[in-house]
């Protein structure tokens, strides 16, 4: 068995891709961590459902509090998702206020904000695209509302009753899932923005109020050719986020 992962996403070919797809390759688990990324652009053809269910089968093992495992998925694809899509691309066209089940930050320490700030430099640096821009956040908005045009979209649920450790909890099985996606040939990427109506979107899929929408992720073939994709973020020096005490 290969470990295709030990070659950095970016360097994958078309060819190396379909090698992990056909043979259904697995890549190393800590190069898939250090690998893994966001993408952004989506080949059109759709996953095999049985493969999809692969990488929710994958995640399930995921820890949670007294495994209680508060995760509920719902798989989007075809006309559903294209109906979704185009709702909610009417909601932000005409101005609607966002109904998130959970509150965005308003502001940021000191530390957080320094590097949001890096990100949106090296990006604006690397595309030429100022994301702060408010036309470029309204843009960047009805992308994440097509799912950047993945065949398919999964929304994360919880009882809203649960606790902020039950949050903790789909945080652990999102990573496992966009993990074991990575390792399957598949790209991610996680989406707040893609909750911003979340009230409506509960309703058009007929899901409780009782549920909290949680974040959206698209998933697909990743189309390793388009220049979003070939934007890399950096990380913290590990000394940096480490404290030792002996």
């Amino acid at each position: 068995m290969n470990n295709a992962c030990g070659t950095m996403l970016l360097a994958l070919t078309p060819s190396s891709l379909n090698q992990i797809i056909e043979k259904g390759d697995i890549m190393d688990a800590i190069e898939c961590i250090k690998n893994r990324m966001s993408i952004r652009a989506f080949k059109p053809e759709e996953v095999p459902k049985d493969l999809l269910m692969e990488v929710v089968n994958i995640a399930k093992w995921s820890p949670s509090y007294k495994n209680s495992q508060p995760w509920e998925a719902i798989i989007l694809s075809g006309a559903k998702k294209e109906a979704l899509s185009k709702m909610m691309v009417e909601l932000i066209t005409k101005g609607e206020e966002p109904t998130s089940d959970l509150p965005k930050p308003q502001f940021w320490p000191p530390a957080e904000e320094a590097r949001i700030n890096h990100l949106y430099k090296t990006k604006t640096e690397a595309t030429g695209i100022d994301l702060k821009d408010p036309e470029v956040v309204r843009k960047s908005k009805k992308m994440n509302f097509n799912f950047y045009y993945a065949p398919h979209a999964i929304y994360l649920f919880q009882d809203s009753s649960l606790s902020l450790w039950s949050l903790f909890d789909m945080g652990l099985f999102a990573q496992s899932l966009m993990l074991a996606a990575h390792a399957k040939g598949l790209g991610t990427v996680p989406q707040a923005f893609s909750t911003d109506y979340a009230k409506q979107i509960k309703n058009f899929l007929s899901i409780p109020e009782t549920k909290r929408l949680v974040i959206g992720i698209s998933i697909g073939y990743p189309d390793l050719e388009s220049p979003i994709n070939k934007f890399r973020t950096d990380r913290v020096e590990t000394e940096k986020l480490v404290s030792w005490l002996e």
